[in-house]
């Protein structure tokens, strides 16, 4: 059967009705909101009728318009910020959202020849499969991030409920008819709970962000100019490792040479938190907001290198899709997380690109790599 949502191009020249659902949409901060919408935009090029469903922080939309050879409607519901403080809070949040964008979405996906639906938000899986009679089409599950595996890997002890959750959603996802995963640490992942290999894509997100030979960086903030500068950009969740950045920077300015200086263009609980604990060990760094899209690149370019971090429960569970964007900048990166990690395969396999994995719970080797960092830049 043909795959409808593939990214090489279609084997058929038949127009398809198709349906993407996703979670924030451009111009609002959110990756799968990005990637989405430039899905949307190839396929309708392509020849095809695409309706995308997403978020926006603005008012209630709906946009029209012809694009390449085909036709994109966007549909944008006006939404609340995530309550992420509050768990039954985001609950109440995902369960409300989730119900208004199948509901905004009904139309469309009952006259369907393909649906993709994604892990933002969470749970989507819940309703659309359900509904699987309602619909004539495929229905294509692109794991982003796995739910509710990231509620349990982020709870300090077992929770009943939440097994149950998971044994629930694993009934649904033998029901789906496609998935697509962003690397091979997913597919291990839907392998354990019982999904057949045939059922199962590796398509990559890629980056968003094509480097020009002409591009420039953009400026310094002063406060990091002269400096070596590490960035961490986008967003720094309960997925993303901590403790290792916190104590190993700490330790490359308190004992160390002290001559990278982090710069976080990052939300998030964990920039927060790692924010708040470099301020207190009197350890410099710069913390901004993430820029937009289009100014992106020319931030990527402005930095010596690049950190990504991810703690070993949320291998396979979560892809950090900024490693698209950061290896194709072809600056230095540096990854704390496990050589499980696709990260670390596709880092590994970039030809001359400067690269250190530091695994989590190792301050001592992240304080280590910092100085070759330093050594390389200087």
């Amino acid at each position: 059967m043909t795959d409808l949502f593939a990214h090489a191009p279609l084997a058929s020249t038949a127009k398809h009705r198709l349906v993407i659902l996703a979670d924030w949409l451009p111009p609002d901060f959110g990756a799968v909101g990005q990637y989405m919408l430039l899905r949307a935009r190839s396929l309708a090029e392509r020849g095809q009728d695409v309706t995308l469903i997403g978020l926006t922080s603005g008012n209630d939309s709906i946009v029209r318009q012809v694009v390449g050879q085909g036709h994109l409607t966007e549909i944008r519901l006006r939404a609340k910020p995530v309550p992420r403080t509050s768990l039954p809070g985001r609950l109440a949040w995902t369960v409300w959202t989730n119900l208004r964008l199948v509901a905004a979405a009904f139309g469309a996906l009952r006259k369907a020849d393909g649906i993709l639906f994604t892990g933002s938000p969470p749970f989507l899986i819940h309703l659309l499969v359900p509904m699987k009679p309602f619909w004539k089409g495929r229905l294509t599950y692109r794991i982003t991030d796995f739910h509710p595996e990231c509620l349990i890997a982020a709870q300090a002890r077992p929770s009943r409920a939440l097994a149950l959750l998971q044994r629930l959603t694993n009934f649904w996802r033998r029901r789906i008819d496609a998935f697509e995963v962003l690397g091979e640490d997913q597919w291990r992942r839907l392998r354990e709970v019982g999904i057949r290999d045939e059922r199962i894509s590796l398509v990559r997100d890629g980056s968003p962000i094509h480097f020009s030979k002409d591009q420039a960086a953009e400026p310094l903030p002063a406060e990091l100019l002269g400096k070596c500068v590490l960035l961490y950009s986008g967003n720094f969740g309960v997925a993303h490792e901590l403790e290792t950045v916190a104590q190993g920077y700490q330790l490359h300015h308190q004992g160390g040479s002290g001559r990278v200086h982090l710069w976080l263009n990052a939300t998030g609980f964990g920039a927060t938190v790692l924010s708040d604990r470099l301020s207190a060990a009197g350890a410099p760094f710069f913390r901004s907001a993430p820029a937009p899209l289009e100014r992106l690149g020319g931030i990527l370019l402005s930095a010596d290198a690049h950190l990504i971090t991810l703690k070993d429960a949320f291998v396979g569970f979560v892809m950090p899709s900024k490693v698209y964007a950061c290896l194709e900048s072809r600056r230095p990166l540096l990854f704390v997380g496990s050589h499980e990690s696709d990260i670390d395969l596709l880092a590994r396999r970039q030809q001359g690109l400067p690269y250190w994995r530091v695994g989590c719970g190792n301050p001592q080797a992240f304080a280590q790599a910092l100085e070759c960092l330093a050594d390389l830049q200087h």
